[in-house]
C-alpha cells in the first residue's frame, strides 16, 4: 500500500476518525486532529476513499492534546483524547448540526451550544470488562521478540479482533475502585491458577466482570464464570469470598453461571453472593433501583441535565398526558411525571419494566402505567383509544432509531409536542424528515454524555404545525 508524505489532516468525520484529502482521495484517519501534518499509510483503499494510520508527525496541531492514559491508541476506547476537549464539543456540535441539516433538511430555529460534561474523566457508572486466555500484545511487546509466559488479560475487546483482549492496567472512564477490583481479581486469579475464557474454544472459567457504581455511593460488581463441576463452583466461591473480604466496599456482589456462547445473562439466574440484589441511583430526591440488567445511562450526572432538557421541551404544567416510548426503567417517565396529569411508559424490555413500576413505588408516583412489548405491537390504534391521545410524546429509541411503524402512530395520535431524544444524530434526523410533514422543529439541544468519543446525545422539541 502506498505512502503519503506530509499530509495535513483538515476535519473530523463520523466514528471519531479524522479526515484529509489527497488529490481527489478522501482519506479517514485514526488518532490524529484537524492541523497535524503527518505521513500516512494507507491499509485500505477503494475507488473514493482510503483508510490510513499517522506513522510519522511532521507538524503538530495548535488543537492537540496530549493523551491521558497509557492504553490510547490501543483498546479503541476513548479515541479523542488527543483532541482538547472544547475542540470535541465544536465537532459534536457540528456532526448534530451536519446531520439535521444535511439527511434531515429541517430548519433549525433555535439550535443551542451543546452542554459539556462537567466531569470529562471517572464519568462512567458501569464498566464490563473481558476475561480472555489471548491477550493481545502490543506493538512494543511484538518488537523484544520474547516468549510470554501469562498470555491471560481481563480488559477490553480489540477492535476487529474478537478474541483478543487488551490488559488494562488503568481505564479513566469509572471511579478508580473499578481498576482496583479487575486488578485485584486478575491478580488472585493468576496466583491461584484460574483459567480465563478461550473466546475461540468456548473454554475456561473466568469469562466477565461488571462493574456499576452510583451516586449514592452503592458498589455492584457482577462476575460472569463458565461452571460444569461442583470443584469449578466452589473454586468461583472463593474468588468471590476474596473480593468481599478485598473490598468491603461493595453493596451488592453477584455472579452469573453462564455456559452460553456468548456474555449476555438477560436469559440467566442472577445469585447473591453478598449484599443486596441491586443498587439505588439519585437524581432531584428520586431514587432509581439499579439491577445487574437494568438500563441506566451511564454518565449519571450529564444524565440529569439531559433530563431536565426533555421536562423543559415537554413544557409541563400538570395536566398533560404523556407517553414516554422506550421508557427503559421509567427513568425519564417518574422524573416528569410531578409535571403531568398521566405518563405512560412502554419498553420491549420486561424486567426493566418492572424496574420502572417499582421506581415509581418507591418514590411514592401513583401517576404512571408501564407497558412491556414490542414498540410496533403495543403502541396502537387501539392503544391510544383505550389509554387516550397523547397530549406530549417523550420518544427516546435505541441507535437504530424508531420504527416506521411507531412514526406512522405518532401521526396518527398528532400530540401538541414531541420530545426526542436521541444518541444517533443520524437517525433521529431520517425520523425528523418523516415527520416533517406535521411537525416542525421548534429547538435543538446536544447533550455530550461520552467525553473522549464522539458519540454525543441530542435533544429535538417537535412542535405541531397549525
Amino acid at each position: 500500500m502506498p505512502l503519503l508524505e506530509k499530509v495535513t489532516i483538515t476535519d473530523v468525520a463520523a466514528e471519531g476518525k479524522a479526515v484529509a484529502r489527497v488529490d481527489e482521495l478522501v482519506v479517514f484517519v485514526p488518532y490524529v486532529v484537524p492541523g497535524d501534518v503527518v505521513d500516512l499509510q494507507v491499509k485500505r483503499k477503494k475507488n473514493h476513499y482510503a483508510e490510513a494510520v499517522a506513522v510519522k508527525f511532521h507538524e503538530r496541531s495548535p488543537l492537540r492534546t496530549e493523551p491521558f492514559c497509557r492504553h490510547f491508541g490501543v483498546c479503541g476506547g476513548c479515541k479523542w483524547q488527543c483532541l482538547s476537549y472544547e475542540e470535541q464539543l465544536k465537532y459534536k456540535q457540528k456532526q448534530v448540526f451536519d446531520n439535521l441539516t444535511r439527511i434531515g433538511k429541517v430548519e433549525l430555529p433555535e439550535f443551542r451550544p451543546i452542554l459539556g460534561s462537567a466531569k470529562t474523566r471517572f464519568y462512567r457508572n458501569k464498566l464490563e470488562f473481558t476475561f480472555s486466555n489471548k491477550r493481545w500484545l502490543t506493538e512494543d511487546e511484538v518488537k523484544q521478540d520474547v516468549k510470554y509466559d501469562r498470555m491471560n488479560a481481563v480488559g477490553f475487546h480489540i477492535p476487529g479482533a474478537f478474541d483478543k483482549v487488551l490488559d488494562i492496567e488503568e481505564c479513566w472512564l469509572q471511579d478508580d475502585i473499578s481498576n482496583r477490583i479487575r486488578n485485584a481479581v486478575r491478580d488472585y486469579a493468576y496466583a491461584h491458577g484460574y483459567p480465563f475464557f478461550n473466546l475461540r474454544t468456548q473454554e475456561g472459567m473466568l469469562r466477565n466482570m461488571m462493574v456499576r457504581t452510583s451516586t449514592t455511593g452503592e458498589l455492584m460488581v457482577l462476575l460472569q464464570c463458565k461452571i460444569e463441576s461442583e470443584s469449578e463452583l466452589e473454586k468461583m466461591k472463593e474468588l468471590l469470598q476474596y473480593v468481599a473480604d478485598t473490598f468491603p466496599q461493595i453493596t451488592s456482589l453477584l455472579y452469573v453461571v453462564n455456559n452460553k456462547c456468548n456474555d449476555t445473562f438477560g436469559d440467566l439466574e442472577v445469585e447473591v453472593f453478598k449484599g443486596t440484589d441491586h443498587i439505588y441511583e439519585e437524581m432531584e430526591g428520586l431514587r432509581f433501583k439499579i439491577g445487574p440488567k437494568s438500563f441506566y445511562q451511564t454518565n449519571s450526572e450529564q444524565a440529569y441535565n439531559l433530563y431536565k432538557v426533555a421536562r423543559e421541551f415537554a413544557s409541563l404544567t400538570g395536566n398533560e398526558l404523556v407517553y414516554d416510548l422506550y421508557t427503559g426503567t421509567g427513568t425519564i417517565a417518574n422524573f416528569v411525571s410531578r409535571q403531568a396529569r398521566r405518563v405512560i411508559g412502554i419498553e420491549y424490555v420486561p424486567e426493566a419494566i418492572e424496574d420502572a413500576k417499582v421506581n415509581s413505588a418507591i418514590n411514592g408516583i401513583a401517576n404512571t402505567l408501564f407497558y412491556a412489548g414490542d414498540m410496533k405491537d403495543i403502541l396502537t390504534q387501539d392503544f391510544i383509544s383505550e389509554h387516550g391521545r397523547p397530549d406530549v410524546i417523550i420518544t427516546d429509541p435505541p441507535r437504530a432509531g424508531m420504527h416506521g411503524d411507531v412514526i406512522g402512530v405518532l401521526l396518527s395520535a398528532e400530540p401538541q409536542r414531541i420530545v426526542y431524544v436521541s444518541c444517533n444524530p443520524a437517525t433521529q434526523a431520517r425520523d425528523l424528515q418523516l415527520l416533517d410533514g406535521k411537525y416542525r422543529v421548534a429547538a435543538v439541544q446536544p447533550v455530550d454524555m461520552f467525553p473522549h468519543t464522539h458519540h454525543v446525545e441530542n435533544v429535538v422539541l417537535l412542535e405541531k404545525r397549525r
